[in-house]
């Protein structure tokens, strides 16, 4: 809600220091590891968020947000934002950090904490640089994609997921802010649902999930619900926004953009697929070191069934 740019600073640190905590909750040195990479990285684009007003507000005199015309400052805005997001070619903390987070700090991560640079990039998305911003977006999807096909945690899965997301949200939101923030909304409610049931059947590893369909028969299903729904097929709740994403481009005349962005989003499809066969299977291929769980008759929260009705 801030016009000021050190006002939007200011409140960019504040939410930095606030998760600090939560990720370095269990003393653990992964956990510290990444408490300390995800402090350095926000700080490192906080900085650039203040260097690039600084240069504006030096060249033509405004501290409005709206008001950032300089090119060199609409530049490294675009850069800082992107670094804050986890957009190619910043990315490489983000899965690193979820790793060594819980999965609930992780749900805030993925979703939570996104907002405020989401905001800011709501804000400054007439000044932003378009041909920049087009370049990150499509490699954010192919390398959300790509590496996240040889993964077998599923945190790790999940930020790649993420990354992807947000390339498609970078792509459209200088022309199109408003569904930039309803591919948001929507991926912020996939996400916690998918977050949420992982948590509840306590599954870190591909090797773990495939023995967790007798805890949860129901709760596994509705996960391969909205795995689907996560990647975008019909008629479930996450194509309504790429569709949109994809409609708006062509208006754009940037079909080749579309396609591009498209074709790359079904290497997301396949992890996904793999994450709900995982999730849903009865029966390993191959022998698991993991004994089988039993049946637990605790009842599935409320929460995670309306997020879960709601993402489908």
């Amino acid at each position: 809600s801030s016009n000021h740019w050190v006002m939007a600073w200011t409140g960019l640190e504040i939410n930095t220091l606030a998760i600090l905590p939560l990720i370095s909750k269990s003393h653990h040195p992964r956990a510290i590891e990444a408490a300390t990479k995800y402090f350095l990285v926000q700080a490192a684009a906080s900085a650039l968020v203040l260097f690039s007003s600084m240069t504006n507000a030096w060249h033509t005199g405004q501290w409005d947000i709206t008001q950032l015309t300089h090119p060199v400052s609409c530049l490294i805005l675009t850069s800082a934002i992107a670094m804050k997001l986890g957009l190619v070619p910043f990315h490489f903390w983000f899965p690193e950090v979820l790793q060594g987070s819980p999965l609930t700090t992780g749900l805030l991560l993925s979703t939570i904490m996104k907002l405020p640079p989401m905001a800011l990039l709501f804000m400054t998305s007439p000044s932003l640089n378009p041909t920049l911003l087009t370049t990150m977006a499509i490699l954010s999807t192919a390398l959300g994609g790509w590496m996240g096909l040889n993964q077998t945690q599923t945190r790790k899965i999940l930020a790649f997921s993420s990354i992807s997301h947000l390339g498609w949200m970078a792509i459209i939101v200088i022309y199109n802010p408003k569904l930039t923030l309803l591919n948001f909304y929507l991926y912020a409610l996939m996400t916690s649902t998918v977050f949420l049931t992982l948590n509840s059947i306590k599954a870190l590893k591909l090797s773990t999930l495939m023995t967790t369909w007798t805890k949860a028969p129901a709760l596994n299903t509705m996960l391969l619900l909205t795995l689907l729904s996560l990647a975008g097929l019909p008629p479930l709740t996450g194509f309504l926004p790429k569709w949109l994403i994809i409609q708006e481009l062509t208006k754009q005349d940037m079909a080749p953009a579309a396609t591009i962005i498209s074709l790359l989003s079904l290497l997301g499809l396949f992890f996904y697929l793999r994450l709900a066969y995982c999730a849903t299977i009865t029966l390993p291929p191959h022998t698991t070191n993991h004994m089988k769980l039993w049946y637990t008759n605790k009842p599935t929260s409320i929460l995670v069934a309306i997020l879960t009705t709601m993402s489908i």
